[in-house]
């Protein structure tokens, strides 16, 4: 189905829209939503769009109509000549009037599209007053006029529309005027109602649309009688859950546009007054367990925090709360005043207890804590706010009164279990000076009996992983503490919390548990004998190698090799197998755990001593190639084998030279064949490591031209940089690093100048790893003239900047302007003006020329002629980048002036 550059008949487009709603096969709908969307990109979109809404001949092609005009009015508005705006806008309207019965979201995505025109038509003056006046008498038009009223304030800060900051700014000064147009109508609306549910709800969630967008006066809306109509609704009991998540939706929005209580006294107030009204309606509400009414509860929380009633609720009210506590958490951090966290600290001590209360399992649980279902989610969730909270009460203070309810008392294995919990989450914080808690705490944990519950014996191993900290300092208790997790590790229900402690305690206490090495190496042996995570294995090897690292020097060696050789067993029986056979042969795990191990494997190498890794690391280099080989076309194992290098290379440095060749070689064929990404990180690799040994320069330059042939290639590609961020990031980390190690050598390379081209082009691309790593390349590639003015190459490397900034400065500042304002998310902003900033640095009058012409480039009114930026704004801009003394400043007017085309 093509459409080809002619506009496609009406026949063919029903013919497409029924396919994508209708056809039995897939392939069919898959070819319809093809078509379709190149239809709805092109031109003729408008006009098909249109005819579709006259005919209505069914609901699926009007559907895809509307949603098709809210669309280009949305992305393509640029494309209508001004003088036709006003009869799109006629014809809309129009629209939603004939097709208000059919279906609601068509109604929906007209009124998105009127509501999007209006925004961006500056000609259409006092939009508000002339729907208001048109459709307001007509009891028929009031759904729509409601539908449109509600989502134009949601629209005025949409990320789809780019209206920029000073019509914005109009649109909501113009919409305040109007507001309490809006309200009276609302009234009008309420009285003609009565109790036409669906009304009821258009009414509320216009309202809160409204409060949303900040604009309703408070003190009109403080005596207004549609605030005493939302607690009235709430307090019924006969009230529906679509009427009342409506209403408290419209109370939470009131709530947060009142978050200045000074300024919005008598509307804090009243609402205040109306929240507190509901608590017979609350406790009706969960003893009915109706939590379809909870939305509301978000409101009462503030009020009822104070005698934290909520905490003896069910958990999926509780949960609601947390938002709260946090907030809370962060505003009293930031305080630092003891007087007012003395006040809050009871509050806080009462809610870890009743927080422990409910991570209570139930007492027929039978086997380990779910760390993955809804209830082992509230869990971490609880975890992570103790955590949060744990500074105001004191975690030495809480610790030891969490410890007393289990000392003094003989609970349920439930609650014991439940307290060992929370005191795992907070037994990092606990300060280990003269703690004797911590030790008795530890000493009777590693004595528990194998009889108790396997949920306290589970809870209990992390527990004493949290606390490895006491251990190093105690190293009398590293032999019973290894005893206790090692009778964990052996049975199956408990062995991947116990790795995970062990890999916590050699990761602390790694000088002490050197004298245990032969003891992980024989756990590391037999790892596939343990019912393992794929995670706690890995953990288990990280710590071993990092016990391996403190070992004598003379010991690494043979150590390592001994930890290596299961996993090169492994990588050489797949090796040997017949792909035929069956059996899988997929090396990614042996693969991962060498990587870990390289990885972590870190001794300390005197200068002039031969690094103990560097003879192990060469003996499984012909495996590793061999593998690389193998699966030269699978990402996911080819990802693996360079992480498995990469690791390689950084645990040895200079001592992995002789395998420099060889492994660039091999990189360089099978990029040619497979452009997997991660090749171009490994070189960066191996830049970053010999880039400044002068006989590796030359070969390093080569292989980055002979990766680049076939990365531009690919780039090439119809949206290539879109379509491959991976390889943009990786590329321009490669580039990255040999601007840092070996400048010169790029810089007069052939290669230079497209490797630049292809920066400033992927500088729109809004992926944030890619557009880091580029604007990272840019940055360092201009600071790299004026950086280090004492070495001797000093001079070379100015002029040489010099002449790529002659050939290609002015592209790249304009190309960077135009990217903050209509291409790059605001997160970007410092990276851009980093660069900005460097090019100053290099050459502020050049500088000040290139800026201001791009600055000429830019439009000056927006496709529906609003005023998009004034002349002053661009000379203020141009004023405050050029004079700025600090890179932060140019940021700042960068983030200002770029609001002013979002």
């Amino acid at each position: 189905m093509e459409g080809g550059g002619a506009q496609p008949s009406l026949q063919l487009v029903y013919q497409a829209v029924q396919a994508l709603y209708h056809d039995p096969d897939p392939s069919g709908k898959e070819r319809a939503s093809c078509w379709l969307g190149e239809l709805q990109r092109s031109v003729h979109a408008w006009e098909i769009s249109d005819q579709l809404l006259q005919i209505r001949q069914d609901v699926e092609s009007c559907y895809f109509a509307a949603q098709t005009m809210k669309m280009k009015i949305q992305t393509s508005f640029y494309e209508l000549p001004t003088d036709s705006h006003a009869s799109l806008r006629d014809s809309l309207l129009s629209h939603i009037q004939n097709l208000k019965d059919l279906s609601p979201v068509i109604v929906t995505q007209l009124a998105l599209a009127i509501a999007d025109l209006a925004l961006q038509m500056a000609s259409w003056k006092g939009c508000v007053q002339t729907l208001v006046e048109k459709y307001s008498n007509d009891v028929t038009s009031l759904p729509f006029l409601l539908e449109i009223l509600t989502v134009l304030p949601e629209e005025v800060h949409s990320r789809s529309l780019r209206i920029g900051a000073n019509r914005r700014t109009e649109i909501i000064e113009d919409l305040a005027y109007y507001s309490s147009t809006v309200v009276s109508l609302l009234m009008t609306c309420v009285e003609k109602a009565g109790n036409d549910e669906k009304m009821l709800i258009k009414i509320f969630r216009c309202l809160g649309s409204w409060f949303n967008l900040g604009v309703l006066d408070s003190t009109f809306m403080a005596n207004s009688k549609l605030l005493s109509l939302l607690f009235e609704v709430l307090q019924q009991d006969k009230t529906s859950s679509n009427l009342h998540e409506a209403a408290s939706d419209c109370v939470c929005s009131a709530l947060y546009a009142i978050e200045n209580v000074e300024t919005n006294l008598p509307l804090a107030l009243q609402l205040f007054q109306g929240v507190l009204t509901l608590e017979s309606a609350y406790h009706m509400a969960v003893a009915r367990e109706d939590l379809d009414k909870d939305p509301v509860w978000e409101a009462l929380q503030a009020v009822w925090t104070s005698n934290l009633e909520f905490l003896s609720l069910p958990i999926q009210v509780v949960e609601i709360s947390f938002n709260f506590w946090y907030r809370l958490g962060e505003h009293l951090y930031k305080t630092e005043d003891a007087v007012i966290h003395g006040i809050f600290k009871a509050y806080i001590q009462r809610l870890l207890h009743a927080l422990a209360r409910h991570c209570q399992l139930d007492s027929d649980h039978e086997g380990v804590p779910e760390e993955t279902d809804d209830f082992g989610e509230f869990r971490m969730r609880v975890s992570d706010l103790v955590k949060d909270l744990i500074f105001l009460v004191g975690s030495v203070e809480c610790f030891a009164q969490l410890y007393a309810t289990l000392k003094d008392g003989n609970p349920p294995w439930e609650v014991t279990e439940a307290v060992l919990f929370i005191m795992a989450s907070i037994a990092k914080s606990v300060d280990q000076e003269n703690n004797p808690t911590l030790v008795e705490v530890l000493e009777g944990v590693v004595r528990l009996p194998e009889t108790v519950h396997t949920a306290v014996r589970y809870t209990s191993i992390e527990l004493v992983g949290e606390m490895s900290e006491v251990v190093d300092r105690n190293p009398q208790f590293l032999d019973p503490v290894l005893g206790y997790l090692m009778k964990g590790l052996c049975d199956r229900r408990l062995a991947s919390a116990a790795a995970k402690a062990i890999h916590n305690i050699c990761s602390v206490c790694r000088d002490h548990m050197a004298q245990h090495f032969t003891g992980l190496l024989e756990i590391a042996r037999s790892l596939d004998s343990f019912a393992l995570s794929p995670e706690a294995a890995v953990g288990l090897l990280k710590g071993t190698a990092l016990v391996l690292a403190r070992l004598p020097l003379e010991k690494i060696a043979e150590c390592l090799s001994e930890l290596c050789a299961v996993q090169v067993l492994a990588l050489k029986k797949l090796l040997s197998q017949e792909p035929s056979n069956g059996l899988s042969s997929d090396p990614t795990v042996p693969l991962d755990r060498l990587a870990v191990i390289f990885r972590h494997t870190n001794p300390i190498v005197e200068n002039g001593q031969i690094h103990p890794c560097q003879k192990v690391i060469q003996e499984i280099w012909p495996v590793l190639s061999e593998t690389l080989n193998k699966h030269s076309a699978d990402i996911r194992i080819v990802e693996r084998c360079c992480r498995c290098l990469r690791f390689a290379v950084r645990c040895v440095g200079k001592g992995s030279a002789a395998l420099l060749q060889p492994l660039v070689t091999q990189m360089v064929s099978v990029y040619r064949a497979h452009q997997h990404s991660c090749f171009l990180y490994l070189g960066s690799i191996l830049v970053d490591e010999y880039g400044m040994e002068e006989g590796c320069r030359q070969g390093l330059l080569d292989m980055l031209q002979a990766l680049c042939i076939p990365t531009f290639q690919l780039l090439e590609q119809p949206s290539g940089l879109q379509n491959h961020p991976d390889t943009v990031d990786d590329l321009f980390r490669l580039a990255a690093r040999f601007i840092q190690r070996s400048p010169v050598t790029l810089l007069r390379s052939q290669v230079m100048i497209p490797i630049l081209q292809w920066a400033i082009a992927a500088t729109t691309l809004d992926h944030r790893d890619a557009n880091c790593s580029v604007m990272k390349f840019l940055r360092d590639l201009v600071h790299t003239g004026v950086a280090n003015d004492h070495e001797d190459d000093f001079e070379l490397r100015t002029e040489l900047i010099s002449q790529v900034l002659r050939q290609l400065g002015q592209q790249l500042v304009s190309q960077l302007l135009h990217t903050c304002c209509f291409c790059l998310p605001p997160y970007t902003l410092p990276d851009v003006a980093e660069v900005l900033w460097e090019i100053m640095q290099s050459d502020r009058a050049t500088f000040c020329r290139w800026l201001e012409n791009s600055l000429k480039a830019l439009p000056k009114e927006t496709s529906g002629g609003a005023i998009q930026v004034t002349h002053k704004q661009l000379t203020d801009f141009h004023k405050q980048v050029t004079s700025a003394e600090e890179c932060k400043q140019v940021c700042w007017a960068l983030r200002d002036f770029t609001r002013l085309f979002r």
